[in-house]
């Protein structure tokens, strides 16, 4: 067929009225459209008479012109009905512009009303993209099909990809009708979440329902060759939404296993996460007996916040909840809230080793957006419960967390108000807890205010300069509700019975100038005035022959001032060596400073009590003793402070010949010394002398090993029962100087990774360490979690992978030595390693331990090891010695959408 751009003739089509045969002007339309081009107009013609005029006999000649009357005739009847007819036409089925290119051929044939595009064929059409080796397009069915074509060796190639919306299949084959929104798909290969999923034959009932016939779907990369499946012959599937399949079968390496279901449903819902529930694990302990662990629900309750419900049942009695709830709103907040409750049985109830507890913790952090409001801030960090719950918990396995001896909170609000000058409030809410003596206490709240410094003598140029101009002052309040309590009166009436209550005021000025250019000086004075409720009054019972004490209630206050200034420089040496030299430099910064401090006796806050029914032995006291903000000094303080501070550096001659400068070495981050001297000593109680403490640290290797060391030099002697007398060493047949105590600390991490290795954040959280020298910390609750650091970079293989063995050592060595009463000995020697390497692309492996050399004992030791099993991964932790002894296995699929699917073994510690 050939399309210029002129009238046009076509033959052997008859036209009939257009209420009943649209589809010829449809096909006009679309030959217009899609198969010409441009064409500028039409002319129908009658058929001419192949015979040529001067052959035609006179009857031919009569039949031409009754042919042509009667054609005018029938044209003109044809567009009277048109004129006349009112049915309105129907819409035509392409209601939309189709797009179509091929890098073959582009075909259309007329008798059978077909478009064929081949080899890289793509066709557009409204939401639809078809990509296909070939495309043939049925105008006269509605119906379009896709296949696959051969490559020069015979291969077929180009397989379709057929897109609707946000849904892709990528079958061997496709039929589809634009009419009715039906189609057939032969072998699909469709993506819906993490699910893959492959049929033998798909039928498209409309655009939310497909039913698949001989499918399988997994999580696996390669949907072809899978390491696993779930095998059925029946699905209905609902994208986006659920997939709901007949009898399942797992396979596993394509062999079928017994695992199978009667029918399955899926939830594919595009949401972030749906609701639903979690099947619990079988396990069995030693003490416990058989047990469900990690069993409940999960509620996705908005896209803001979610609730996680998990329960253990153990057959002695022992169970377990916790309730695990995140929350977010982008440029507001964001945090987290867990709650956990055991209760722990041990034995059975007659037996002598029979006991029972209550345990629980509490953690919440919170975080503010600083950009919601920059003035306002609201922050939580808590970790509060029973002091023994990280010691006793059947779901933590964390050596650091257990060996932490204390658990600390903050909540927090403060506000910032632009006045002139400028104030700021803050209300928090503290808790400390030590969980060896279970001694709790807590600030519930306590408040913060100040208003900025206020500079009376500067003056309208604003310049603060010289001793008057810089003299400033402030006014500070803060305000406490204590609390001193233990773990079994906690948040009892008599926890609240003990309160201390408090309100401080302070009003500190202080100024800053210059002498001799070189010397910074500063000097301050403070006002303190103490407000409390509650005081108390000692007196001797005569009836009880014992002095107790009276609790008095009311308002109560004292006031207490003091004096402080300062005078420091910096000194500035440089030990040149030549610039040939490898070392061309050493460059030594000193800090020195002087500092003193006067505080007076308030004695007049002290009164006497007698201590016997004699009533001759009087001894002083304070009613404002134990208060929330202490008590005033008897004594009055004149101490006089030294302090120096040392950097050294280095500057050597760099290894790279094309630089020009030399390289700057830190040798001496900081080397400190300090001491103090007071006046006022009475060389019984409190000695003039203070001891020197020396302190030091450096980076090693590129800034990879931290060293730090501390000595503590007492300039005093001690007597043979080792107190210390009131006179010096030296003069007592000694050194200058004891060294009472001394430490060193060495830490050293290294890696042939590129990436930083990644803290364990949640371990910190418990109050463990961020390495894992004690151990990754493995919260039982979830198992899936890899013990390793993730990475997102894929493994390569390499023909000698022994030679890219991606490993990372961390090292940590303490030692400790003291000398307090001539005993001269190493109280601490020990040294602890944690190692993590990459035994082969899917393996990895790691190990934790240390040795003691004073006790000449391994210490705390973890082996790990974790397989990658590409869609699956298995674990295995294992810690052989002490206490926490115990071991854990674990297999199951990586995906959080078949998270249930798993087995899991664990020896729980005895304890």
């Amino acid at each position: 067929m050939t399309c210029q751009k002129t009238s046009h003739t076509f033959t052997k089509i008859a036209f009939k009225p257009l209420h009943t045969n649209l589809f010829n002007i449809v096909l006009l339309s679309f030959f217009l459209t899609v198969g010409c081009g441009n064409l500028y107009s039409q002319e129908i013609k009658p058929k001419k008479n192949p015979l040529p005029a001067a052959r035609q006999t006179d009857k031919d000649k009569k039949a031409t012109k009754d042919a042509k009357k009667n054609t005018a005739d029938t044209t003109k009847a044809v567009t009277d009905t048109i004129k006349l007819d009112s049915v309105k036409p129907k819409k035509a089925f392409l209601d939309g512009i189709v797009k179509r290119t091929a890098k073959g051929y582009q075909k259309i044939d007329q008798k059978n009303k077909t478009l064929t595009l081949y080899d890289e064929a793509e066709l557009y059409y409204k939401d639809i993209e078809l990509k296909s080796g070939i495309i043939v397009l049925n105008y006269d069915k509605d119906e379009v099909y896709a296949g696959r074509i051969k490559d020069s060796a015979g291969v077929l190639v180009q397989y379709p990809n057929f897109k609707q919306g946000s849904n892709e299949v990528q079958p061997d084959s496709i039929r589809f009708n634009f009419k009715t929104k039906k189609a057939l798909i032969y072998n699909s290969r469709t993506e819906q979440g993490e699910f893959k999923i492959k049929a033998q034959v798909t039928k498209k009932e409309n655009d939310s329902v497909y039913y698949l016939k001989g499918a399988r779907f997994t999580t696996s990369t390669d949907v072809d060759n899978p390491e696993y499946y779930f095998r059925t012959s029946r699905v209905k599937f609902v994208p986006g939404k659920k997939v709901i399949t007949g009898l399942t079968n797992m396979v596993i390496a394509d062999v079928p296993t017994p695992l199978a279901l009667p029918y399955a449903y899926f939830p594919m819902s595009q949401e972030k996460s749906v609701s639903g529930i979690i099947i619990p694990s079988y396990n069995d302990s030693n003490t416990r007996g058989f047990s469900l662990q990690n069993g409940g629900y999960y509620f996705a309750l908005s896209d803001n916040y979610d609730l996680t419900a998990l329960a253990d049942y153990y057959t002695n009695g022992s169970y377990a909840m916790r309730f695990e709830s995140s929350y977010a709103t982008r440029y507001k907040y964001r945090g987290n809230v867990n709650f956990r409750f055991e209760n722990l049985i041990s034995s059975e109830r007659g037996y002598p080793d029979y006991s029972k507890q209550n345990i629980y913790n509490i953690q919440w952090s919170h975080s503010k957006d600083s950009k919601s409001n920059p003035n306002s801030s609201f922050s939580a960090s808590v970790n509060m419960g029973s002091s023994k719950y990280f010691k006793q918990s059947i779901n933590q396995a964390n050596v650091g967390s257990s060996l932490n001896n204390t658990l600390s909170s903050s909540i927090s609000w403060n506000k910032t108000f632009n006045t002139i000058p400028q104030a700021r409030i803050a209300l928090t809410a503290t808790h400390s807890q030590n969980t060896q003596t279970e001694q709790i206490n807590m600030t519930l709240p306590s408040l913060q205010g100040s208003i900025d410094r206020i500079y009376p003598f500067v003056g309208k140029d604003g310049v603060k300069k010289g001793l008057i101009k810089n003299i400033n002052l402030q006014y500070n309040v803060s305000g406490k509700n204590s609390f001193v309590t233990t773990d079994s009166l906690f948040f009892k009436p008599q926890m609240f019975e003990n309160a201390q209550i408090g309100m401080q005021h302070s009003i500190p000025l202080s100024t800053n100038f210059k002498i001799f250019k070189y010397f910074s000086a500063s000097a301050s004075t403070n006002y303190q005035e103490t407000w409390v409720t509650k005081t108390i009054n000692k007196f001797y019972n005569e009836e009880t022959n014992k002095v107790e004490d009276k609790t008095i209630n009311g308002f109560d206050a004292f006031r207490t001032y003091n004096f402080s200034s300062s005078l420091g420089t910096t000194i500035y040496g440089t030990f040149k060596f030549g610039d040939t030299k490898k070392i061309q430099a050493i460059r030594h910064v000193m800090r020195p400073s002087f500092s003193y401090s006067y505080t007076p006796s308030f004695e007049k806050y002290y009164d006497t009590y007698a201590i016997d029914a004699t009533g001759t032995t009087y001894k002083d006291y304070t009613r404002f003793e134990n208060g929330v903000y202490g008590q005033p000094g008897k004594s009055n303080s004149n101490i006089i402070g030294f302090d120096l501070s040392n950097t050294f550096e280095a500057k050597v001659t760099d290894k790279d010949s094309t630089k020009t400068e030399p390289k700057k070495v830190m040798l001496l981050n900081n080397l400190n010394f300090s001491t103090s001297y007071n006046f006022n000593a009475d060389g019984i109680t409190t000695f003039a002398l203070e001891p020197v403490r020396v302190s030091g640290g450096t980076q090693l290797f590129e800034n990879k090993m931290n060293v730090n060391f501390a000595a503590t030099l007492n300039p005093y002697a001690i007597d043979n029962s080792g107190q210390q007398i009131n006179v010096f060493n030296i003069n007592n047949g000694g050194s200058l100087f004891r060294m009472t105590s001394a430490n060193m600390t060495l830490n050293y991490s290294f890696s042939n990774k590129n990436d930083k290795k990644d803290e364990n954040k949640q371990s910190e959280r418990n109050g463990g360490r961020s390495d894992d020298l004690f151990g990754t910390n493995t919260d039982l609750n979830d198992t899936r979690k890899s013990q390793f650091s993730e990475e997102d970079s894929e493994n390569v293989i390499t023909e000698f992978f022994n030679s890219k063995l991606p490993w990372d050592m961390t090292m940590a060595y303490s030692l400790t030595y003291s000398n307090t009463n001539r005993e001269n000995k190493i109280t601490g020697n020990s040294i602890m390693v944690s190692a993590n390497m990459d035994i082969t692309p899917k393996w990895k492996g790691g190990i934790s331990t240390g040795y003691d050399f004073v006790q000449k004992g391994v210490t705390f030791t973890q082996l790990r090891f974790e397989r990658d099993l590409l869609s699956w991964r298995m674990s295995f932790n294992w810690t052989p010695l002490g206490t926490y002894a115990n071991w854990n296995f674990f297999i199951g699929i990586k995906s959080g959408m078949l998270s249930d699917i798993k087995w899991e073994k664990r020896n729980n510690p005895n304890r």
